[in-house]
């Protein structure tokens, strides 16, 4: 099993969008018909999500008009409104301000080897009524640079590298000061680190530039740095690995003042449990072979932590999560490699190259 895969020939972003909303037209509506099922069940009306929708979209073009014609080109491509693509966009957002809660969610490593790339691996675990909506996306800006991201039709970016040398994970955080009033999406913010960001420096100033209403955290990894972008409506805090290159994280806050708002603390401990896995298991996420580090991720715990995920089927869909793709960044060549599924399923002959 393998994930869709759109490389654009456009490289003005409105055409982009179109092209990109046309290629793709039933698996962008399939996903925000998804993210509406959810969003119903979490206790959103239609009325809520359309206004949440135009906010998000307002805040986008003020921030990054680009993006913004982007999403409209996507929306005219796929026979929406610029709103509904912005919700697809702006699903984080949304979630954060229906609050609600769950007990899934992504594990990320990273290791900066004294010789040799950087060695990356996530989990992304998701809602598995959603597990058809990743494609893996290559295009070109009008500077040269390619841009390949793992992310969810009609969403601008998430996981991705770029042929600058400059990859990102990406993770949801939880924070006492996430509210519903709709800000920039955090996803975009992840597309503008991989379009604009030479370094771990740029990219955290991008980060801090934005408004957001949600948390999440943006690692991002070069040839010799990495960190762990912590984004908040409190603040942002960039996490550098330790002493000895590696750099960890789940789904709760490290910045010491951040931490303070954490809400995963009460709401998924599990992203503790999660941690104390990856810390136990630095030896195999430092090898040199992707398909090594994946399996060291490996964890089935029966208490509820589980690096990788299965759905229980009695649970609504907003309680149901799935580990829907391993990923790791190949730097140096620019590259996404990506499994179909959690480290359980990988062998050396189910990874796929974008």
């Amino acid at each position: 099993m393998t994930f869709p895969t759109f490389t654009s020939s456009q490289t003005d972003p409105r055409a982009r969008g179109k092209e990109l909303g046309t290629h793709l037209r039933e698996q962008v509506t399939a996903n925000l018909a998804g993210y509406t099922d959810l969003f119903r069940v979490a206790g959103a009306g239609e009325a809520q999500v359309r206004a949440w929708g135009e906010r998000a979209l307002d805040a986008s073009a003020a921030w990054a008009p680009p993006l913004a014609d982007e999403i409209a080109g996507i929306a005219a491509g796929a026979g929406l409104e610029p709103w509904q693509v912005a919700v697809v966009n702006a699903r984080t957002e949304i979630l954060a301000g229906i609050d609600m809660v769950g007990h899934g969610e992504c594990s990320t490593s990273v290791v900066l080897p004294k010789d040799g790339p950087p060695r990356t691996v996530q989990t992304w675990d998701w809602h598995d009524h959603l597990r058809d909506a990743p494609v893996l996306w290559e295009y070109e800006q009008a500077s040269g640079r390619v841009v390949r991201t793992f992310t969810e039709a009609g969403t601008l970016a998430k996981i991705g590298v770029t042929s600058a040398g400059l990859g990102v994970h990406f993770n949801i955080l939880r924070h006492d000061s996430d509210t519903a009033d709709l800000g920039v999406p955090v996803h975009l913010i992840a597309r503008r680190i991989l379009d604009e960001a030479n370094s771990v420096e740029e990219a955290t100033e991008i980060a801090r530039s934005a408004r957001v209403s949600a948390s999440t955290v943006i690692t991002v990894v070069t040839e010799h740095q990495a960190a762990s972008i912590e984004i908040s409506p409190a603040g942002v805090a960039a996490i550098p690995p330790g002493p000895d290159g590696v750099l960890l994280h789940c789904n709760h806050f490290l910045d010491p003042e951040l931490a303070a708002g954490e809400r995963h603390a009460t709401e998924r401990p599990g992203t503790y449990r999660r941690m104390r896995h990856l810390e136990e298991h630095v030896e195999g996420l430092s090898v040199a072979d992707v398909n090594g580090r994946a399996l060291a991720m490996l964890s089935h715990e029966p208490d509820g932590a589980p690096v990788c995920a299965h759905p229980d089927l009695s649970q609504p869909i907003n309680q149901r999560w799935e580990t829907v793709a391993t990923i790791g960044l190949d730097l140096p060549a620019g590259r996404l490699r990506v499994h179909q599924g959690g480290p359980c399923q990988v062998t050396e002959a189910t990874w796929q190259t974008c």
